[in-house]
Formats: C-alpha cells, sequence, structure tokens
C-alpha cells in the first residue's frame, strides 16, 4: 500500500509529537501528503451540570485561546519536525475526537491514519483523548491505522 495522505491526529503529547519521525519517513517514501490534526473537545458539554459556573463565556474564551494555541504549536512542530513532507496541513477543529478524526478521513481522502501508541518516557499514552479513542479509531476507520512506537526510529 502507497499512501496519499496520511492523517496524522495529535493531541501534542510527547508520544504524539514524538511519532512525527514516523510521519516524516512515510511522507518521503511515498510522497505523501500530511494531514495534521488537533480535535479540542467541546467542553460547553461537560458543564452544564454545574449550572452557570464557569460561565459559558469563560468557557467560550478558553476553547478559543485552546484552539489557537494548538494551532501554534502545530506550526512549531511542523517548522521542526515535518519540513520535508512534499504538502502539510494543519487542521484544528472541535467535537467528539473520533467523530472528527473519522470525518477528516472522508474530508481529506486520507487512506492512512497514523496514530502514536506507547512511549518509554510517558508510558503508554493514557488519559488523553486521543488515547482513549484509539480503540474506537482502529475499528471504525475505513482506511489502514498505524500505530506507532516513536521511542523506535523508523524503519
Amino acid at each position: 500500500m502507497e499512501p496519499k495522505t496520511i492523517l496524522w491526529p495529535t493531541d501534542l503529547s510527547k508520544s504524539s509529537i514524538a511519532s512525527a519521525k514516523h510521519v516524516m519517513s512515510l511522507s518521503e517514501k511515498y510522497g505523501a501528503s500530511v494531514v495534521m490534526l488537533y480535535v479540542a473537545v467541546d467542553l460547553c458539554d461537560f458543564f452544564p451540570a454545574y449550572g452557570n459556573y464557569p460561565s459559558p463565556n469563560v468557557l467560550k474564551d478558553f476553547q478559543e485561546w485552546e484552539l489557537q494555541h494548538a494551532r501554534e504549536e502545530m506550526e512549531k512542530v511542523c517548522a521542526r519536525d515535518l519540513k520535508a513532507c512534499p504538502n502539510l496541513e494543519i487542521e484544528v477543529v472541535q467535537g467528539d475526537p473520533v467523530e472528527k478524526i473519522l470525518e477528516m478521513v472522508k474530508q481529506k481522502n486520507a487512506d492512512m491514519i497514523v496514530v502514536a501508541g506507547r512511549n518509554k518516557e510517558t508510558g503508554a499514552v493514557k488519559g488523553t483523548y486521543l488515547a482513549e479513542a484509539m480503540g474506537e479509531i482502529i475499528h471504525l476507520a475505513p482506511v489502514p491505522v498505524m500505530v506507532v512506537n516513536p521511542d523506535n526510529p523508523p524503519a
């Protein structure tokens, strides 16, 4: 299989960012474009039980900051770790991670998803939305999902 478009969902964790070398290796080998995706969870979905605290405006401001901060961090990663990718696109969206990742596969016509597995420094990628979504993504994705060990160099 020679991928033309690789979807690389990231939560910007150390493990996820360490998998950049695998993404770049695949991109170089096959001349594939890369779509780097960050999905911000919609915090407003979690707070109705608390009444009006924090206020919807505070949450909205925080979420806007998160989206902007994520984009800035992704741009740094791209400049530092993905210079050799022939075509690179950054996408920052908000919503359910599984839904948004699967939607992005269709929207960008991706034919492979690359996600980080574990990392010596941080252990299994536990507790992050991407780790929790990984099992569902593997089972529901209409394309191959490559789970890479960020500690090992690409073959």
